[in-house]
């Protein structure tokens, strides 16, 4: 069932934006994930959303989101083919994270609309979610 439009704005006003902080960004990324049981990805008719590393051209990164807002906020220009999927934390954990490590793929963290954020090797990401569930 479909969310009104004047309810996902409401849900927006109380909900606060990610911050210019890339650390604060991450770290909410976990604790949210922890308390939804999920995380968001952008999926397109050819796959997931994929760009370079900031860090290295020859890496790519997927991001993800604590939030389906966030992840909405990166459907724009080049982005606009995709849209925000949930993926239960389970199953990232469990089945994507191992495929990712083994694809050299690196995992960006709650980006801004700018696609600016974190950027995470997988089984680094996992260490992280292993620390906070303890």
């Amino acid at each position: 069932m479909a969310i009104p439009l004047s309810f996902n704005n409401e849900l927006e006003n109380f909900m606060e934006p990610l911050s210019n902080n890339t650390e604060e960004n991450f770290d909410r990324f976990i604790v949210e994930a922890i308390e939804t049981g999920c995380i968001w990805a952008l999926e397109g008719e050819e796959g997931f959303a994929l760009c370079p590393s900031e860090k290295n051209d020859d890496i790519d990164v997927m991001p993800f989101w604590s939030q389906p807002e966030f992840a909405q906020a990166a459907c724009v220009d080049e982005w606009s083919v995709y849209k925000p999927v949930a993926i239960a934390l389970e199953e990232f954990l469990d089945d994507w994270i191992d495929g990712m490590h083994e694809d050299l793929l690196l995992i960006g963290i709650n980006w801004n609309p700018d696609l600016e954020g974190m950027e995470i090797e997988p089984l680094d990401l996992v260490e992280e979610f292993d620390s906070e569930i303890k």
